[in-house]
């Protein structure tokens, strides 16, 4: 087998790895996302902080920008789409997909814990105006999307506390499983 034949299929191998892993993590951003929440009382419109955002950082910062992107904006417009937010789901999926893109974007270039805690510290100003922008579209009310700004805080700094205490051990474990 030439040089040539073996870097083709290492490739191929190496894209059907990325296709899974963002297909599986997909599915983690909707499952953290449907089951794992609570609804919002004081937020004029309901909403909720749930849990999507920890599997969205860490496929950010162990598989980069485009598996992050993908499994973020996809998982988390699913949930839209299939739990009665649908009206959500272009916003959802624009906002979150800029999110694991940004994670992946400074964790493909810079390692370690710090970087990582930025990276993710990173998505608030795109999460908070993000959603602030689509609930004004949305509602049309202009005021009304500060009472979401609470909650949209309370789960992304939840997420980056959970991922901030696994992320090292996990990239540890995937750079043995992948051998990077």
């Amino acid at each position: 087998m030439s040089t040539q034949t073996k870097a083709i299929g290492k490739k191929q191998n190496m894209a059907l790895v990325e296709l899974v892993v963002t297909a599986l993590f997909i599915a983690l951003v909707y499952v953290f996302t449907a089951f794992i929440n609570v609804k919002l009382s004081f937020s004029l419109y309901g909403g909720l902080i749930h849990f999507g955002n920890v599997p969205l950082f860490i496929c950010a910062i162990l598989f980069g920008k485009r598996s992050g992107a993908i499994a973020g904006g996809i998982g988390m417009a699913l949930f839209d789409l299939l739990s009665g937010w649908t009206l959500w789901a272009p916003f959802t999926l624009v906002i979150v997909a800029l999110m694991g893109f940004v994670v992946g974007l400074i964790t493909e270039k810079k390692n370690g814990i710090g970087w990582y805690i930025l990276a993710m510290v990173a998505t608030v100003p795109i999460k908070i105006i993000g959603y602030y922008l689509a609930e004004g579209i949305i509602y049309s009310n202009w005021i009304s999307p500060l009472t979401a700004i609470p909650g949209n805080l309370i789960q992304v700094g939840v997420a980056i506390i959970i991922v901030a205490i696994i992320i090292v051990p996990l990239k540890h474990a995937k750079n043995r499983i992948f051998r990077n």
